[in-house]
């Protein structure tokens, strides 16, 4: 594909016409949602710009929605061709005049929730992060449980706090035991942790009843984004046994405004990390195109990058876990989401949660004003930004996941 555009981006832009993440925004001459595509520091009014180029009436009604939902469930050649024409409005100085006047500054517009979340699962994917949870959690035992190299575990969690990023989060209450506790107490969360991950947007639908194979992750998955699943760990430690995480996850979960289409990501694709447990038939993925994508994430708190997690050690793909979701015939929705888990690398510097960054409190983080952390306090703020390989050396951007902790 062309990468030379008409307009003036700086050449290794992570948003140039290689990308085009899509988005939701407002403007202040117009209060009504809009579909936006990023490209460089601005954003195009896809909508208008398909009306200002005289676009047939099927592409012009799914870009002049107030959604990505109808885009998202017309399929992946649906989405092939708009992408295409996307590309070709930006690169075709043909299409200059009618489409420049669509472009507004990107800190201009209010950014949105750019999808009606329909179902929302959180997956556990890092043997890193399993591993050195195992170890704080469950210390002279095998640090994973004996199915964790089985099968992509995971949980299902709560898509009515799904917020977009810069959303505050309220720091929760609920029980909390300590071990030494003599019996529960009721209050905030002393524990606030994050964690760092990425998660997929379901496009098109599947048949209840109707597995979704390996071989057709492509044909579901929309995009992708950044995801920061808040963790209240004190709370979690006391609820989850036996069925697993609760309060202690569902009070919100914040996502990047933007969804890069998985057609950006092609040059992003490596082969996961070497299994030494074989796989069941529907999740050996060895002899199949791989999935495993090779992100470079950044984590900061106040400022202060704290982790770079890499997302290519994921042991499980994103592709092994749509199969696993619909393994038992549960059938996918336009919106659903699901997430990798938290992404840590085998360095103590790439781990993508406080409770590992600072093992469960016991090394805290020192910085360089003097001021430590073991877990978040109020008016802190943590962002979660990446990369991605892209053609002819470009990196692909999918720019942050904010939110700033308030009591």
């Amino acid at each position: 594909m062309t990468t030379t555009t008409w307009l003036d981006l700086p050449a290794d832009s992570p948003f140039g016409v290689h990308n085009l993440p899509y988005g939701v925004f407002t403007a202040p001459d117009w209060p009504g949602r809009r579909i936006g595509v990023r490209i460089g520091e601005q954003v195009l009014d896809a909508g208008a710009a398909a009306r200002a180029v005289g676009s047939p009436s099927e592409l012009l009604d799914l870009l002049a929605a107030e959604t990505l939902n109808p885009l998202m469930a017309a399929g992946r050649s649906t989405w092939q061709s708009v992408r295409a024409a996307l590309t070709e409005w930006l690169t075709d100085p043909a299409h200059r005049a009618a489409v420049e006047p669509c472009l507004l500054d990107l800190a201009d517009v209010r950014l949105h929730l750019p999808f009606e979340v329909a179902d929302y699962a959180d997956f556990y994917a890092s043997e890193h992060h399993a591993t050195n949870l195992g170890k704080i959690f469950r210390p002279g035992s095998e640090p994973l449980t004996p199915n964790w190299k089985h099968l992509p575990i995971g949980y299902h969690g709560r898509s009515g706090t799904i917020v977009v990023s810069g959303t505050p989060v309220t720091r929760p209450h609920g029980q909390r035991k300590a071990p030494a506790d003599p019996a529960p107490s009721f209050g905030p969360s002393r524990r606030l942790d994050i964690e760092a991950e990425v998660a997929f947007v379901v496009g098109t639908p599947s048949a209840m009843g109707t597995p979704v194979a390996l071989a057709d992750f492509a044909e579901h998955v929309f995009g992708v984004c950044l995801l920061n699943d808040w963790s209240a760990r004190d709370i979690q430690a006391w609820e989850y046994v036996p069925l697993g995480p609760f309060l202690g996850k569902s009070f919100a979960t914040s996502v990047s405004p933007w969804v890069v289409p998985l057609e950006a990501l092609q040059h992003a694709r490596v082969t996961p990390p070497a299994r030494d447990v074989e796989p069941l038939p529907y999740l050996d993925d060895r002899d199949a195109e791989p999935w495993g994508l090779d992100l470079a994430i950044e984590v900061a708190l106040n400022g202060r990058t704290i982790s770079r997690p890499p997302f290519a050690s994921m042991y499980w793909t994103a592709a092994q876990q749509l199969a696993h979701l619909t393994a038992n015939g549960a059938s996918l929705r336009t919106g659903d989401l699901y997430a990798s888990g938290t992404v840590s690398g085998p360095e103590p510097d790439t781990r993508g949660a406080l409770i590992e960054l600072t093992w469960n409190g016991e090394h805290p983080l020192k910085f360089p004003d003097g001021t430590t952390r073991t877990f978040l306090e109020d008016g802190d703020e943590v962002s979660i930004s990446a990369t991605a390989p892209g053609p002819g050396g470009l990196r692909v951007g999918f720019g942050e996941v904010t939110g700033q902790i308030v009591g």
